[in-house]
């Protein structure tokens, strides 16, 4: 409806179309009515993943509109919900699928995606979607999602982005029985054809794309993405966001807290809860920035406790792999992230998995004015805390970020405290300044340290 009547008169579609002329105002005013008529979230994302299909320039115009409103549809939390449902709300593919069988014609398949100018690829193998576990072909959304904030925020034209699954399978059993599954119904392939497969895959992305072509790996499992980001990170233009990006956005709220706590990096004593490839990412990410303040790596390490599973982290303890093996230190054993914290009085918490109890954030708040608690396990319903039960055991002195959003949080002394985001959608890389030519009017600008963090003001 936006055409002119000239324009109409021109592809002679005139009269078949009703006889207002709709500017992309009024269709924005049409799409937000509608929105507003959906009954849940996951009614939203599925109407905005249509209208993706239909319309991409009105989709982001949309986006842009609210992004702190459109943004946990489209990506955390709901895009979790999305995934888990993704076979029966599926309507159109977006996005390249390549199965194991592919193997040996990968390049052609690559030659079947219309455009040749991509610039962001990423890829997912869906066995470690969010904290939800082995989603397989469904986890097609998250690629999806992720490049959708890469256009949104950072300005990257969408025809260079490209989402792509590597389906090898699922062990997830209700998947294989679901009559609706779209993806391969066998077990992972797992072992040489699996790493044969990625070989062929990253080549022919460069040789199709060319080695700047970016190919950002995403919730790909632990016994996977340590290896193959040490494996191809000095080959091609690459990086694992759970590892990597994880590391980056956790780093940079650590480094907002240090203006709040008056301190240093190197100052805290910092536990994590997880230990798995984004605890690892953000332990050596904060080595690094202790180093720079002038600490040998050892003394930087001995700040740096994990709690896995099976308990503490030791010196000793059996089956420890290679990465927990460096951040083993000599300790008791302890079972419990309760007795951990009571026991080493750290100055910080990280979680990317399990809970926090109140009585941890109680013990967090007694032996430290400012506790820093992150509770960064992804959908909200994973996280380990909510932002009103930090700030309320700790009585608001609590420096909190999650990696879902949670809504502000009022406390019975009238003050309010609207709790910080610590997402990697803050450190995708995106091509800075305007936004895709032509789509919006509105100035994209990067959001810094403080973003995440969130704020308090008083209540009105």
């Amino acid at each position: 409806m936006a055409f002119s009547l000239e324009e109409r008169l021109q592809v002679g579609i005139h009269g078949l179309l009703p006889p207002c002329f709709a500017s992309q105002d009024m269709q924005l005013l049409r799409v937000l009515k509608n929105y507003d008529m959906k009954r849940d979230d996951l009614d939203r994302y599925v109407f905005l993943m249509g209208l993706q299909d239909r319309n991409e320039k009105l989709f982001y115009r949309v986006l842009l509109s609210d992004i702190e409103r459109f943004m946990p549809i489209i990506y955390t939390p709901t895009v979790g919900l999305a995934c888990q449902q993704y076979s029966l709300i599926f309507r159109r593919p977006r996005g390249l699928f390549i199965t194991i069988h592919d193997r040996g014609h990968i390049a052609s398949i690559l030659q079947n995606w219309p455009e040749k100018d991509i610039r962001a690829v990423c890829v997912t193998d869906g066995e470690r979607i969010l904290g939800l576990g082995d989603l397989g072909c469904n986890g097609m959304g998250i690629p999806v999602g992720k490049l959708a904030l890469y256009t949104a925020c950072g300005g990257m034209p969408p025809q260079q982005c490209l989402p792509v699954m590597l389906d090898v399978g699922t062990d997830n059993e209700a998947l294989l029985k679901d009559p609706l599954y779209i993806g391969l119904r066998h077990k992972r392939v797992r072992g040489q054809a699996y790493d044969d497969l990625l070989d062929e895959f990253m080549k022919a992305v460069s040789d199709r794309y060319g080695m700047d072509c970016l190919i950002q790996f995403e919730d790909f499992a632990n016994v996977n993405a340590f290896r193959l980001l040490s494996k191809y990170r000095n080959k091609y233009c690459t990086f694992n966001d759970d590892i990597q990006g994880t590391a980056a956005v956790a780093v940079a709220g650590l480094l907002a807290a240090l203006r709040i706590t008056k301190s240093k990096m190197s100052d805290h004593t910092i536990v994590f809860q997880g230990a798995g490839e984004a605890a690892m990412g953000i332990a050596e990410l904060i080595t690094m920035a202790m180093v720079k303040e002038g600490l040998s790596k050892e003394e930087c390490m001995r700040k740096i406790w994990m709690v896995d599973s099976k308990g503490l982290i030791v010196k000793g303890r059996d089956h420890l792999t290679h990465e927990k093996e460096r951040f083993s230190h000599e300790h008791p054993q302890m079972k419990k992230l309760e007795d951990v914290v009571r026991e080493l009085k750290p100055t910080a918490i990280i979680a990317v998995a399990g809970a926090f109890s109140e009585q941890i954030i109680r013990d967090m708040a007694s032996f430290n004015e400012r506790p820093i608690i992150f509770a960064l396990s992804n959908p909200t319903s994973k996280a380990e805390c909510t932002a009103e039960q930090c700030y309320t055991f700790t009585e608001g002195r609590g420096i909190f970020a999650s990696g879902s959003p949670f809504d502000p949080v009022t406390l019975p002394d009238g003050r309010t405290f609207y709790p910080g985001q610590g997402n990697n959608a803050y450190i995708f890389p995106g091509r800075p300044g305007k936004p895709w030519e032509g789509m919006v009017t509105t100035d994209v600008h990067c959001h810094h340290q403080d973003v995440m963090l969130g704020y308090e003001r008083s209540s009105v």
